[in-house]
């Protein structure tokens, strides 16, 4: 989008609106109409500890696509399977990290998330490795599609060095695309990377907002309350993306207390009141925390 940005856009309806600033409590009331979109109950999960039954409640399980519990048992009892791969950062416990360390594409350490490092997603060896070995392995290991993770960053590196890291954006949509045209049947889900989703919209199956409500605060070590302009900003290009293509399942992942009941119960009403397929879960994802009952 040329010019000025959607999230620019976004914030300035939110300050107008006198948004900024609003407790959790009283944030302005979903619109109706987002409460009538049908409802996928869903986890994610990266470990291999919890049996096949602590994944009875959902419908669509995500999973670490190396160390997951076996997948037989979840897809015998009807579950989509989705299997994890970071496209905007490499880690150092995947078996492909030497390789792509040896192109020379990887640049600064993640910090908030040790042994993970940003890649150049423009590059063409990463952009082969990706659509020809990453996806159909996981695919060939029996998950029926793909969650991509950390493409929010190659945006973010442009942002911040426009020069260096120029068409970092335009890449990142590039390669969500060349997966669904190489793999038209897979099921897609894309998380946060809201500066390419007007691109990417119509090769999507399920957009996530990944900390929408809630955050981590990493120096704190505990969840908090989005600021009331990000929270706003997630909602309206979740449902902007929905506009271009309205068969999008639209998914939230927040991070809080399970000891508090109260409050995740409010996350949740919250989430489908915006028309979300909502999940609360803890931010080491390692463990299936279940709604709490009403």
């Amino acid at each position: 989008m040329a010019g000025v940005t959607i999230r620019t856009l976004t914030l300035l309806a939110a300050v107008v609106a006198g948004l900024v600033g609003r407790t959790a409590e009283a944030r302005a009331e979903p619109r109706a109409e987002a409460r009538a979109e049908t409802e996928v109950r869903w986890t994610v999960y990266y470990a291999d500890k919890e049996p096949p039954q602590a994944f009875e409640p959902y419908k669509l399980v995500v999973l670490d696509s190396d160390r997951h519990p076996p997948l037989r048992p979840l897809r015998d009892r009807g579950k989509t399977l989705l299997g994890y791969i970071s496209l905007g950062e490499v880690e150092n416990h995947r078996p492909w990290f030497e390789k792509v360390k040896s192109w020379g594409i990887l640049s600064e350490e993640n910090p908030n998330w040790p042994g993970s490092f940003y890649v150049d997603v423009r590059d063409k060896r990463w952009v082969k490795l990706v659509v020809e070995e990453l996806v159909p392995a996981i695919l060939h290991r029996g998950f029926d599609g793909v969650f991509l993770d950390t493409l929010d960053n190659p945006p973010h590196l442009e942002r911040t060095d426009p020069q260096r890291w120029k068409g970092m954006t335009e890449a990142s949509a590039r390669l969500v695309n060349a997966i669904r045209r190489n793999y038209p049947s897979a099921r897609i889900m894309l998380n946060r990377a809201y500066e390419i989703l007007p691109q990417t919209a119509g090769s999507l199956d399920y957009a996530l907002g990944e900390s929408v409500y809630t955050t981590w605060d990493f120096q704190a070590g505990k969840a908090k309350l989005q600021p009331e302009e990000d929270y706003r900003f997630q909602v309206e290009a979740l449902h902007g993306a929905k506009r271009l293509n309205p068969k999008l399942a639209l998914m939230s992942l927040d991070y809080w207390d399970p000891a508090d009941v109260e409050g995740v119960r409010r996350i949740y009403a919250t989430q489908r009141a915006n028309g979300f397929s909502p999940h609360v879960s803890v931010v080491e994802l390692d463990r299936v925390v279940p709604e709490p009952k009403p």
